[in-house]
Parts: C-alpha cells; structure tokens; sequence
C-alpha cells in the first residue's frame, strides 16, 4: 500500500505549488527537501536578488533627489544592512511555505532524495541529515529538483567562493568590488551588472553572443546597453573568456574578442553563463529516464516516460523561470487527478523579465523571430518619453514594442525596457492567453495618467492610429 498519492521531490515554486494543488485535488501529499523550503527562488534567487535591487533602486533615487525638488545631502549604502534585509526577505517567505505546507496537511520530509524501481512509482529514499534513510512508496512522484550555476572548469571558470562568485556569493558579499567582471549578460548577469554598478563597482560585462539579453528582440536589447552604457557599465560583445587566473585578491580574465586577445582585472568575477540540471544522484539512469544535456526530458504534461514519474521546473529545461516552474507544476498534477481543465504545457506564453535598471520584459516572438516564422508583420512602438506618468516619476527613458499578424491581427510578441515592465507586461500575456486581437486591444480602455497607457498607444501604432506622437 501506498504512502502517499504524490511525493514531491524538491520544494521550489514548481514543487511547493504543485503540491498545493494536488492536496486542493484530495491527494495525500508529501513534499521532500534537501535545504531550505522554498528552494532556490525563494531562498537564493528571484527574490532575494529583487531585495537587493530595491535597494540599489532606492539608493539611485536619494542620489538624484535633486532631480525631484528634494535635497539629501550624501547618500551612501551600508553594504552589511543591505545584505540583511535581502536574508530577512528571504527567510520570512521561506517561513511562508512552512505555513503553506502545514495548512494544506503536506507532510515535510527533510533529507536527500533518490529514487529506485518500483511499483506503481519509482521507491523515493530519504536521506536524513544524520544518515539515515527511510524508504516511502506513492502511487505518483514528481520530480522538482531544479538547477544550478553552469561552470567551466577546463576554463577556470569555476566558482571558488571568494574571488569567483556564482548568484549565492553573488548575494551575500563581504566586500563592494572596486572592479567587477561578469560573465554572462543574461537576465542574471545583467541584475548583478545593475546592482553592483549602482553600489559603484566599475562593471564589465563579458557575453558570448553578438549582443546583450540575446533572447530578448534585437531593438529591446539594444535600447538597454544605451541606457546601461550611460549609467557606466561596460561591454563586450561575441567574446569568449578564455581563462581565468587567480591572485591573492583579484582576477585577471584572458578575453578574446574579434580574433584579439586582451586581458581585464578584476576584483571579483561573477559567473552567469547558464545553469544546469540537478540530475546526479538521483537515480535516472538506474530507472531509465531520458537525460539531454543535464535536463529531463518530458513532454507536456511532465511525463518522464518511466511509470509513475514526472518532472517539471528548471529540471526540465528552459525557460528557467519560477512561474514557468509553478505553472507547470499545477498542469502536471492535474493531468495527474485527471481534471477536466488539464492541458499541455505551452512555453510561448511565458513572459520574460530582467528585473535591472532598466528593467526589461517581453512575452512571444521577437520581430526577428516573427519574421523567420515565415508572418507578415504589423510593428508598433511607442517611447516611454511620450507617456505623462512616465515623465512624471522622471522615467522617460524607454519603449514598448507591439508585433502583429497583419493578416488575422494576432498578437505574436511583446517587449519593452524601462520602468515597471515587469508589471506591465502581463497585460500583454493575458492578451496573448485570451487569443485577443488588434481590435480588442484597441477598443481597451486604459486608465490615465499610467505607465500601460503606452501599451495601448503601442498597438495603435502598429496600426498608424497613435495618438500621442
């Protein structure tokens, strides 16, 4: 007999939420972890990074008070309090799962799990923290496990804690590097460039491919190295750091870059070339389950092709986002309990959000990708500099950009960079999800004065109907 109708295996936003779903759907559910509850995001990722940004935000406000009528005679960080609110975020939403899982009866298992054959799921171990193991048996198990930093050791690019940083050192610093070097220009290593420059680091950032915050549209990414550019970072771009070397207290990076090698140091380096799949030691082989470069591999509705077994979350692949982790999450578990509202998997709905200054967000295809998709287009952009609210709070750095069908007005990709996209793009992900139209959008009306009034104007642009420029 069974322990359980589904164990969890890892209590990330995929796993904690998909738990939830399945107690609200009458399973027995446990949910097992090796750390913190919350995991990554909660713990050293999405959220305690945006801590860290609200300060630098904030700090980058009192700097330039004078800009708004107001006189702060010095402001300077205290880089110790910084990082201790970051934790106390962290830690309280962390609190927050505990009480989750207590309220909705999910019984926590604190330990390392692996998995072995059985029936009708694969026998999930835990390892406790004093080594002791104990076996449970559901009918269901699904794996959450998540992902980590991306090193390349051959390269010497490989975290050491102290010079080399990954996101965790990333987040707790003892020190403000004079001269910081990140490799990587991700939605990662682009937070981390923002923080730290606005601390006043002297940023440089390394990207492999041929721009910045590669998987956002061409003209997006480069409105965003224009104003990143004027705030003091650095960039090269279609670089390849060759090698790292370490001193007592700094680095010196070889960098190639246009067939010339040229060497930048460094006080400390951050790592942000990608992550990868926690796949080890967990048993996949033993059971069968298909491995493509450090992710598994289901379809989706999360089905690993073993009985029994599931996975989703960054485990999975990208994009390697929370909300894309709990949303399918919850698709899983109700393909599960066979609820009438189970449906695949969709990642072109996702949205994307670079949370730096400025910040960045998009959902759907890129003009470009539209383009190679083989539409004929319909493009409006609309300049945050002609949006009153946007002038107001002294933003008028900025754009929104509106790609459509011409044929049957669909709404194939949104993106923007400047102040609050972040809440701004999920307008456009319910107009996406809503299968809504050219005219629909049109027809919306939009509160004045606010930012998403340029959501709007950037549809009517498309359609040579702007109003405000």
């Amino acid at each position: 007999m069974a322990d359980y109708d589904l164990i969890v295996v890892g209590s990330g936003p995929g796993g904690y939420v998909a738990a939830i779903r399945a107690t609200q759907l009458g399973m027995k559910t446990a949910i097992v972890e090796r750390e913190s509850l919350g995991g990554i995001c909660l713990n050293w990722g999405c959220i305690p990074t945006k801590a860290l940004l609200r300060s630098a935000e904030v700090l980058h406000l009192a700097k330039n008070a004078k800009d708004f009528g107001l006189k702060i005679d010095k402001a300077v960080f205290d880089l110790e309090a910084v990082v201790k609110r970051s934790r106390n975020v962290a830690k309280q939403l962390s609190s927050g799962v505990s009480h989750l899982m207590k309220k909705n009866k999910i019984d926590v298992l604190m330990g390392e799990a692996s998995l072995k054959k059985g029936k009708p799921a694969p026998v999930v171990t835990v390892k406790d923290k004093d080594g002791k193991t104990k076996d449970y048996q559901a009918k269901h198990v699904m794996l959450a496990t998540g992902a980590r930093a991306r090193s390349i050791p051959q390269a010497g690019l490989e975290p050491d804690g102290k010079l080399i940083w990954t996101y965790r050192e990333a987040m707790v610093p003892d020190v403000t590097p004079k001269k910081l070097l990140v490799i990587g220009s991700g939605a990662i290593g682009i937070e981390f460039a923002s923080f730290y420059n606005e601390l006043g680091s002297d940023v440089t950032v390394v990207e492999a491919l041929d721009r910045i915050l590669p998987v956002e549209d061409e003209e997006i990414s480069a409105m965003a190295r224009k104003q990143f550019e004027k705030q003091g970072l650095k960039f090269h771009v279609g670089a390849q750091v060759k090698s790292l070397k370490k001193d007592k207290d700094s680095v010196t990076a070889e960098v190639s870059v246009g067939g010339k090698t040229e060497k930048i140091e460094a006080d400390r380096v951050i790592l942000a070339i990608g992550i990868v799949g926690n796949v080890e030691g967990l048993g996949l082989e033993e059971l069968g389950v298909k491995v493509e470069k450090t992710h598994v591999v289901v379809d989706g509705f999360g089905r690993t092709g073993v009985q029994g077994l599931y996975a989703i979350g960054d485990l999975t692949g990208p994009p390697w986002l929370a909300h894309k982790a709990s949303h399918e999450g919850v698709i899983c578990v109700e393909g599960i309990a066979g609820a009438n509202e189970a449906h695949p998997f969709d990642a072109s709905n996702v949205p994307g959000c670079t949370y730096s200054h400025p910040q960045v967000a998009s959902v759907g295809l890129t003009e470009t990708k539209a383009k190679e998709a083989g539409h004929k287009l319909k493009v409006g952009k609309f300049p945050f500099i002609g949006n009153g609210k946007a002038i107001a709070l002294g933003a008028g750095d900025g754009m929104v950009k509106t790609i459509f069908d011409a044929e049957t007005g669909e709404l194939l990709g949104a993106h923007m960079v400047g102040a609050e996209v972040t809440e701004l793009i999920q307008g456009y992900v319910i107009a996406r999800q809503g299968e809504l139209t050219e005219a629909e959008l049109m027809e919306t009306i939009f509160p004045h004065p606010t930012l998403s009034e340029m959501m709007h104007e950037s549809v009517l642009a498309a359609y040579g109907k702007v109003l405000h420029m």
